[in-house]
């Protein structure tokens, strides 16, 4: 948790434990040359919730270390701890950046541990969920997350060090109350003394699991991702080979690093599952901002829906650039005589004097259709399936038309109009080239 020479963080709310937490680090601090800095966050949940930052404040003045206090609003409209959680693990993080700690201590004790283990499997947690509050998350410590509460509470009165008790801990509206208060005295009585270590010890249990599935999938992850801006690529059959539960962890990791902080619960699995479901799934499935689809053979995972090409002038003679896909459109009027139909997918031939009008590329249309050169005519949709070019990618192919007439699928498919013949004078020759990689002149 600390190398030692650390600034440290402490989150004190001015109940036992946190205040055990400071007592504890502040013992620490010379030897392990720790800075200590005390950040009370006040959630205004009660009338008179600023009295605790005010002993906060004494509190730090009688021990030597800097206090502030952060006020936050939480808002209502969702669970009332996980809003206040939220909010107060955000001005944490803000202090910690402001007054430059490398680490966030917080007071979180094995009974602590304990309720919240208890707690999910009430309520139907998976194994993640029964590994509990992680000892280290990030920045965040829980340097007394194996001690028990009656321990620390016996140092404060050893110290003679004050702390308040919050009467919200005791309100049975909270899950967490409830469980504290009368069911793990309840197991502790009837079944079990040592319920509390029990449960704790079911914690580090499926930590260690937890930590193997993380790191398994991360490997996994490195080896099948291909990563662009905002965006994560993965194979389908290698994924639907890994085991059910890394494979939903790869994907989730892969969300995580676009930024999603979504928790895996239940439906969050089911619909990953679905994601590696066969049949392959149509629609996307959306996690924590992150979106999650399914086209040939690949998995997407991506901020934002890809914005379709938008349609340009194309310059004859000249050179047009496709900065959305990083390709430029070049074009070129050469002479006929002696000219060598290409076959490369990247370049195509029309008579120029065949075109009904000014070029224009653009991304393709729903229903639209192309009579391929050499073939019946056919949906642009079909074509791009068939050419394994993924649901997301359709709308950056780009097509080139004249007069409504689409002549070129770019790097796919040409179309009938305007052939060269033995009776062409001039071709105008369309190559799509990389932005960074521009073709020369062929006229030079």
């Amino acid at each position: 948790m600390l190398a030692g020479g650390e600034t440290v963080l402490v989150g004190v709310s001015g109940g036992a434990d946190s205040v055990a937490l400071l007592h504890l680090l502040i013992a620490l601090a010379p030897s392990w040359r720790l800075r200590l800095h005390v950040l009370h966050v006040d959630h205004q949940l009660r009338p008179d919730s600023s009295s605790d930052g005010d002993f906060v404040r004494v509190l730090g003045a009688r021990l030597g270390v800097p206090v502030d206090v952060a006020t936050v609003t939480v808002d209502r409209r969702e669970s009332l701890e996980a809003a206040a959680r939220t909010a107060r693990h955000a001005a944490l993080e803000t202090w910690a950046a402001r007054v430059g700690a490398q680490r966030i201590a917080l007071g979180h004790t094995a009974d602590d541990q304990a309720e919240t283990v208890l707690m999910r499997l009430v309520q139907g947690a998976g194994v993640r969920g029964l590994a509990g509050i992680p000892p280290v998350r990030g920045r965040i410590i829980r340097p007394v997350i194996e001690v028990r509460r009656a321990a620390l509470e016996a140092e404060l009165r050893r110290a003679t060090l004050p702390w308040v008790e919050d009467p919200t801990n005791r309100d049975p509206k909270f899950l967490r109350n409830r469980i504290r208060h009368e069911l793990l005295p309840l197991l502790a009585d009837s079944y079990n003394p040592e319920v509390a270590a029990a449960l704790a010890r079911v914690a580090m249990l499926s930590r260690d699991t937890v930590d193997a599935l993380d790191r398994a999938a991360g490997a996994e992850l490195e080896r099948l991702g291909v990563f662009a801006d905002s965006t994560v690529i993965l194979p389908l059959d290698p994924l639907r080979s890994l085991p059910r539960q890394t494979a939903a962890e790869v994907l989730r990791q892969g969300a995580g690093r676009l930024g999603s902080r979504a928790p895996l619960r239940a439906w969050a699995h089911r619909g990953l599952r679905r994601v590696l479901a066969t049949p392959a799934l149509r629609r996307p499935f959306r996690l924590g901002g992150v979106t999650i689809e399914v086209s040939c053979g690949l998995v997407r995972l991506a901020l934002a829906a890809t914005a379709p090409l938008p349609a340009r002038a194309v310059a004859v003679p000249g050179r047009t650039e496709l900065p959305e896909i990083g390709l430029a459109l070049q074009a070129h009027l050469l002479a006929a005589a002696e000219y060598t139909i290409p076959r490369e997918s990247n370049r195509a031939a029309f008579d120029a004097d065949g075109l009904a009008g000014p070029l224009v590329v653009r991304a393709r249309r729903p229903g639209e259709r192309l009579v391929p050169f050499g073939g019946g005519e056919r949906r642009i949709k079909t074509l791009l399936i068939d050419a394994k070019v993924p649901r997301w990618d359709r709308g950056r192919v780009p097509l080139v038309e004249s007069s409504g007439a689409v002549l070129w699928i770019g790097n796919l498919r040409r179309g009938a109009v305007a052939p060269v013949t033995p009776n062409t004078r001039r071709v105008l020759e369309l190559t799509l080239v990389p932005l960074a990689k521009p073709e020369r002149d062929r006229l030079e």
